[in-house]
């Protein structure tokens, strides 16, 4: 009964449901101009690098600069979005890059200069993305939360432009709400802020329902590594400037029409199922670069790992219902962090290995790492599900001690999902498993 009225709700979810709800519009708007402006910037100052010194390895260190320090902020300043209200502190955040970016758009910046920003700017982000991911839940629930190239100076002036729009639609249309951690449990002294740190951690590798969707998600750092080398894979295939934006492009085309297919027409319980396989199949696709396609061969490569990215709904859904709603920002602030981290590694190691061998040969080796880990975590993931359906009609109480088991009581109570709140506990409630966070 359960389970049909499961694939019921997801069959009449549709995405104008989700967009009827007016606080989701303006986050995804929000989001969006974010988003474009972020790449504009990073392509733009990558390309000019590479233009500058011919050096795959400083390239791959400047798109890296753009990524790394959301490691740094996810785990430090996180907790921000769960001290002050998410609104305000995704306002900010807005405001602070405007800022910065307008001053890397002044002319005779150096080069050095540049780079620095940028990584102020990726870290002034970390919080944004935090708070963004811990008020989805708030404003969407059930199956709806799934459904849910210019000159270097131009570029930068457009992202000022979209950090300023996104505050602007932020503060019109995200109605405000009170911020999520108690007055008197926030200390504000090193000992305690280090204590706060130390406890996200606890709270995300002690539990499984946790720690394996945070896994999956950072598999990114294997599937995305062709944007670590980009820019000479754009010139080993004969093109210039539009080739690196094409390339790029194609990886995103394949994650949106995944996405759209996956969120829309396949019912909670089977994405859960197809996690793994889907995993496994973002990173063994790229194992076809050892042939060393052409361009319209490498750009059906990346559409295809694009694609069977779209298990992230699946993992960032699983892990944000999992986190308590107190130290969602901080849980979900380490799991970006640490896959901007495994992607900063992963890229800068790419372009250095670039150096001496074809980027192609690069990519395939990344493909093939990424396989293996992909299998390992898959497996464990299946293990888990299986003790879960197994052991859920006799453990139900036991489960209760899940940290995920809070989080649904706060955000979607007035859907009864305060029965049994482990994302996997049970076929009865996997259809907010579907719910996406977006993590990359």
């Amino acid at each position: 009964m359960a389970r049909g009225g499961t694939t019921e709700q997801a069959a009449k979810t549709s995405f104008r449901d989700v967009f009827a709800v007016g606080e989701f519009r303006a986050l995804w708007m929000a989001q969006l101009l974010s988003v474009v402006g972020d790449q504009l910037a990073r392509v733009a100052l990558t390309i000019l690098v590479y233009d500058k010194t011919r050096s795959a390895l400083l390239a791959a260190i400047t798109f890296v600069v753009s990524i790394v320090p959301t490691f740094v902020g996810g785990v430090t300043l996180a907790w921000l979005a769960d001290k002050y209200p998410r609104r305000r502190v995704m306002i900010i955040c807005d405001v602070l890059r405007c800022g910065l970016v307008l001053i890397m758009a002044l002319p005779r910046v150096p080069l050095a200069a540049l780079v620095a920003l940028l990584f102020v700017v990726t870290l002034a982000g970390a919080p944004f993305t935090s708070a963004r991911a811990a008020v989805f839940p708030d404003v969407l629930t059930g199956d709806k939360y799934v459904v849910g190239f210019f000159g270097v100076r131009t570029s930068l002036v457009v992202d000022a432009v979209t950090f300023a729009g996104s505050a602007l639609i932020l503060r019109a249309w995200v109605r405000p709400r009170p911020a999520p951690a108690s007055a008197g449990g926030s200390g504000t002294g090193p000992r305690s802020r280090l204590a706060g740190i130390a406890g996200g951690a606890r709270l995300v590798f002690a539990s499984p329902a946790l720690c394996l969707p945070m896994l999956f998600g950072w598999l990114a750092a294997f599937y995305n590594a062709p944007e670590g080398v980009v820019t000479p894979l754009a010139a080993d295939l004969g093109g210039g400037a539009a080739a690196v934006g094409v390339i790029l492009a194609a990886n995103a085309l394949g994650e949106t029409v995944g996405a759209i297919v996956f969120s829309r027409f396949v019912v909670a319980a089977t994405r859960l199922r197809f996690m793994g396989p889907l995993a496994v199949g973002s990173c063994a696709v790229l194992l076809l670069f050892v042939l060393r396609p052409g361009l319209f061969a490498s750009l059906a490569i990346l559409a295809a790992s694009g694609l069977f990215a779209c298990f992230q709904l699946v993992a960032n859904a699983a892990f944000v219902t999992a986190a308590p709603q107190e130290q969602r920002s901080q849980a979900f602030g380490l799991a970006q962090g640490g896959m901007s981290l495994g992607q900063g590694a992963v890229m800068i190691a790419a372009g250095a290995a670039a150096q001496h061998v074809a980027p192609a040969r690069v990519i395939t080796v990344c493909g093939a790492v990424g396989t293996v880990m992909a299998l390992a975590i898959a497996v464990a993931w299946a293990r888990y599900r299986n003790g879960q359906a197994s052991g859920g009609r006799h453990a139900g109480q036991g489960r209760r001690a899940d940290p995920g088991t809070r989080a649904d009581q706060d955000s979607n109570s007035d859907q009864d999902h305060g029965a049994d709140q482990s994302p996997h506990a049970g076929h009865d409630r996997e259809e907010d498993l579907g719910r996406q966070a977006d993590v990359r």
